[in-house]
This record gives structure tokens, sequence and C-alpha cells, in this order.
């Protein structure tokens, strides 16, 4: 979570109320389809309001401190992700039903290799050696690498349906075992193991914050991630069809939403690093991307059970080898409890690959 300052949030929450407000009433005027400036106009908007929402997510967070802080910014984060999913599987139908997978696959890719990547590089930089809990990192991983397998790999060798498929007692079974999973590591974050993923130095009495300024954010979170969605859902045919006039592959798309996701909560790691803060980058980094498998694909599950939908959860060979090559990085990097600028590099190398063989398979 980004370390704002108290006499700060008064002058940015001028503009996390206005730009929602005035993405809201863009979408409302009808101005968009159509047109190329208001299209960029409402980018840069669905941006700022993405931005805004996690500003206010971390002000809530005040309230309870840390690891909470962290929870509630990757819950916020999973919340935009499962809703943009499920409308644009809703409105597009059997044209999307690989979406929900490429997105949480991007997404996956996009924090190990990337966020916790240029938080080691950057931190490493900066700091030369950063330390971090061992132990929080481990229950993160242990945790992430079952749910990765349940939902990524596992349907691309199961019987019970031909192809990348899971039957719906198979998608029921994975759904429970991703709620279980981040359940349980939710519970040891929060509670049981709660001193593993504290920064040092951090209080455990949580900043006083005006209970005026409480009930605007939470209100305004809610307006942001709800025009968040909207916007997304509304320029995602512009984004399909560059892709597609440019003789890209479709599952850029799924690349590009997860980046838009990802890029506050991507900021935020990357600050706190630079501050010296390595674990509220990991926290942040571990924790969305355990939120964004562990949420995504249950909620996605749900729907697609009430509506007879098919959904392609199995990965390629070459995917699952990128994804366990990343897995695999990220569980070396930071097995000592120490980082350093090598570790950063390994990663974002592999990030370039994830993204080098997307457009040349």
């Amino acid at each position: 979570m980004l370390l704002l300052q108290v006499k700060k949030m008064r002058v940015l929450l001028q503009w996390t109320l206005i730009f929602p407000v005035l993405a809201w009433v863009l979408f409302f005027s009808g101005l968009i389809p159509g047109n190329d400036i208001f299209k960029f106009i409402a980018s840069a908007l669905l941006i700022l309001s993405v931005m805004s929402a996690v500003h206010h997510s971390e002000i809530i967070a005040f309230k309870v401190g840390e690891p909470y802080g962290t929870i509630i910014l990757a819950v916020s984060i999973t919340v935009i992700e499962v809703s943009i999913i499920i409308s644009l599987m809703m409105s597009d139908g059997q044209e999307a039903v690989s979406l929900a997978r490429d997105t949480v696959y991007s997404a996956t890719m996009l924090i190990l290799n990337g966020i916790v990547g240029l938080c080691l590089l950057i931190g490493g930089l900066k700091h030369h050696e950063q330390n971090f809990s061992k132990p929080s990192v481990t229950i993160a991983l242990v945790s992430l690498i079952s749910i990765v397998v349940f939902t990524l790999v596992f349907p691309t060798f199961t019987k019970s349906v031909v192809g990348s498929y899971y039957s719906t007692p198979q998608l029921v079974f994975a759904s429970i075992a991703c709620l279980v999973i981040y359940s349980f590591f939710l519970f040891a974050q929060t509670k049981r193991h709660r001193q593993y993923f504290l920064t040092t130095g951090d209080s455990e009495e949580s900043i006083e914050i005006s209970k005026w300024v409480f009930l605007t954010s939470l209100v305004f979170l809610l307006i942001s991630l709800g025009i968040v969605v909207l916007l997304a859902k509304t320029l995602s045919p512009t984004i399909e069809t560059i892709i597609a006039n440019n003789n890209l592959p479709k599952e850029l798309v799924g690349v590009i939403i997860a980046a838009i996701i990802l890029l506050p909560e991507g900021v935020a790691a990357i600050n706190a690093a630079q501050k010296n803060r390595l674990q509220t980058s990991l926290n942040l980094s571990l924790g969305s991307a355990l939120a964004s498998i562990g949420l995504t694909i249950p909620s996605v599950a749900i729907v697609c059970i009430i509506y007879d939908m098919k959904i392609i959860l199995g990965l390629d060979i070459k995917s699952i080898i990128l994804l366990g090559l990343s897995v695999f990085t990220v569980m070396l990097s930071l097995n000592s409890g120490k980082t350093n600028i090598v570790y950063g590099v390994v990663l974002l190398v592999n990030l370039f690959a994830f993204i080098f063989l997307l457009i040349f398979p």
C-alpha cells in the first residue's frame, strides 16, 4: 500500500472525486462510440478512475492497518478484473470463452515477472540488497502454485471433456479448492501469522481518519469501480479491432486488460520498493496474484454454470512451460529472504519472453 501522508489526503481526494464523476458523465453522454477523440478521453478517464479506486481503497486501509491495506488493494483490483471479464463474457458469448483464462494468465505473468521483477530491480539499484520475511513469501507461493495448477494446468490434461475444459463437477471442485486455499491464506495473513507480513517498523495502530473522509472514500470506491467496468466494456471492441487490424494474436486483449487493471497496483508496489519496504511490495504482488486467480475463476465459474456457458481454462504446453518457469524463478529469487538486481533482471527477461512469444508464437 502506498504510504500516503495524512496531510496530502485532502488534495488527492479532489481529483479522485472529480475524474470518476467526469467518467460517468462521459459514459452517459453517448459520445464514446464512433468518435476517436472521445474514445481517447474515455481511455484516460478509465485509467484515472482505476487510480482513484485504488486511492480510496488505500484511505479505507488506513483504518485497519497492515496487512489489511494490501488485501483491500488486491481485492479491489480483483473486483475490477472479475467485473470486466464477466461483463465481456455476457456480451460476447462464445467468442469470449477463453477471455477469463487469458486475462488471469496474463495478470499472473505480469505480476510475477513484471511487478515483482521491477520491484527487485529498482529496489536493488537503490538499496543494493533488501530484506523481507521469508515465511510470508513461502505461504503465498505454496498457495499460489496449488491454485495455478488447479485452474490453468489440470484442464489441459483431464479426460472428462475434450479440449482444455473442465466438466461441471471438475469446475465446481476447482472453484471450491481456490476459495478454500485463498481463505486460509487470508487467515494466515490477517490472524494466525500476521507478523510474517508486517514490514519492519509498521505500527499496529491505524492512522486516524475522519469519519467523513472514510465514508466518502467508501462511496467513491464503489463509484470508481463501477465506471471502470462500464468503460472497459465500452472500449473493448476498439481494443479488439486495433489488435485484429494489426494481425496481432487475440490473446493480447487479455494482456492489455490485465495491464490496465494492474497499473495502479504496480505503481504502488514499485514505490514501496523504492522506499525500502519490499515486504509491502511482495504483499501487494503475491497477494494480487492469489486474488486474481483464487477469486476470479470461482466467480466466472458461477456465471458459466448458471448460464450454461463454456469456459476454456487450460493453457497450451508453451504457456504452461512459461508459467512454470516464472513460478520457479520467483521461488528461487525469494528463497533466501534477501534480493539483488540479478533476480529482477531475470524476471523481466521472462516477461519479455512471454510478450515476444505471444506475438511471434
